[in-house]
């Protein structure tokens, strides 16, 4: 993957550099980055900040992407932005012997959309990496770091340093980062890349983090440590360990762009328990079916699966749960089986719409290899292999008694694909 950042630049010069009309909040990182995003544009816009969001992948639309005060832009509105970024485009393109790339062009259009809204805030999540990435231009005064894994190891590099100095790339002069608790191998990185462009460090488990959690109806119920308070009783719609950390994360970036923390102003715990109170996740643990229960979890690498398991042993009891498993040639995918072996009763293994998709039958060896012959089933139609596992989930169990689950994981694209066919 070429990266030439000169194209990014001119594009966004043409346009009157967009991205300089509102504050932003920048994320990295290898998992949480979409749930993080959307805790701190929920957090933002209760303490009355008008907010702009640009997440990627998509589940359902591409206007997804690029939100405005926490709705997804509207498709005459995306059009609009399209048709007046064309020409600078076309000009761009004329320039380089690579076109603009679709995440260049998606980028390009976020940006304009929230100047033009305007925004005062704009939380944008890397596409890929950091240093390299389309969105390095912002030079945000609040970063954050998700936890960092290895995953696109092709472009980012084979070890947990590497990718953390390649994520490091978005911290600038005198910005504020705030990290999520990381792998020892992350913390030089860190600590070097701050050191070089004298940027505040807040870390987790240091200046901020979860002081208590608590399974509750429909998510967890959390004590936060700020950045300088201590926020309790906080109801989080959300399952998982991993989403208390984001919600922690979230609450110090917000903090730290409203100058809150040791020696500032508090926020308003009302308005930070209001804030969180309305958080959705799409497509991370998200029940779209009850009896059984069908869950669809976007996770897709080693990392992202381990939290999801742990999500589901802490907080789920499900007598019999069957695993659909449908994921990308190019990730762990025998990484992720071994960790949901435990868990599963049975697995049903797929193909999603990717281009990229893994193949049915390699797949399927992988599975049998971990779980046994007897306890895979090869549906190679995501329709069908969604009504194989219900039919497993409920094979040879009362219905009527609960706890039957199935779980619909290993990837974004496996999560969009089966949420189009289970919320129509």
């Amino acid at each position: 993957m070429v990266f030439e950042p000169e194209r990014i630049i001119m594009l966004l010069d043409l346009l009157g550099n967009p991205q300089r009309a509102f504050r932003a909040i920048h994320l990295t990182g290898t998992n949480g980055k979409t749930s993080s995003a959307r805790m701190i544009d929920s957090l933002l816009r209760t303490h009355g900040v008008r907010t702009g969001r640009y997440t990627s992948p998509h589940l359902e639309t591409v206007r997804e992407r690029i939100s405005i005060d926490g709705e997804s832009i509207s498709e005459r509105r995306f059009v609009e932005v399209y048709e007046e970024i064309a020409p600078m485009v076309a000009m761009v393109d004329a320039e380089y012997p690579e076109p603009v790339t679709y995440f260049e062009l998606t980028t390009a259009m976020a940006f304009a959309a929230f100047a033009d809204a305007p925004v005062d805030v704009a939380v944008v999540e890397v596409g890929l990496g950091g240093a390299t990435d389309a969105t390095n231009v912002l030079h945000a005064p609040v970063c954050v770091l998700t936890p960092v894994g290895l995953d696109h190891s092709e472009w980012l590099g084979d070890t947990i340093a590497e990718i953390t100095t390649q994520k490091m790339g978005i911290v600038h002069e005198g910005a504020t980062l705030i990290a999520a608790a990381q792998a020892e191998e992350a913390v030089r990185p860190i600590v070097e890349r701050c050191a070089e462009v004298e940027a505040t460090l807040a870390r987790e488990g240091s200046e901020f983090g979860v002081l208590r959690r608590q399974v509750a109806i429909g998510g967890q119920l959390l004590n936060l440590q700020g950045l300088g308070e201590v926020y309790s009783d906080v109801f989080l719609p959300l399952h998982g360990a991993h989403q208390a950390q984001n919600a922690a994360v979230s609450l110090a970036a917000v903090e730290a762009l409203f100058g809150a923390g040791a020696g500032g102003r508090a926020l308003s715990a009302d308005l930070v328990r209001d804030g969180f109170a309305q958080v959705s996740s799409p497509g991370r643990l998200e029940r779209v079916r009850t009896s059984p229960t069908v869950l669809l979890d976007a996770a897709h690498n080693p990392a992202g699966m381990t939290a999801t398991v742990t999500a589901l042993t802490e907080e789920f009891e499900f007598r019999r749960l069957v695993v659909l498993v449908a994921a990308l040639t190019d990730k762990d995918v025998g990484s992720m089986l071994e960790l949901l072996e435990p868990v599963a009763d049975e697995i049903v293994v797929s193909r999603n719409s990717s281009s990229r998709a893994m193949p049915v039958a390699q797949l399927a060896a992988l599975a049998t290899e971990i779980f046994g012959a007897d306890r895979v089933h090869v549906e190679p139609e995501l329709p069908d292999a969604i009504q194989e596992a219900v039919g497993l989930s409920e094979q040879g169990e009362d219905p009527a008694l609960g706890g039957l689950g199935v779980l619909i994981t290993g990837s974004v694209v496996t999560v969009a694909d089966a949420r189009k066919l289970l919320l129509r």
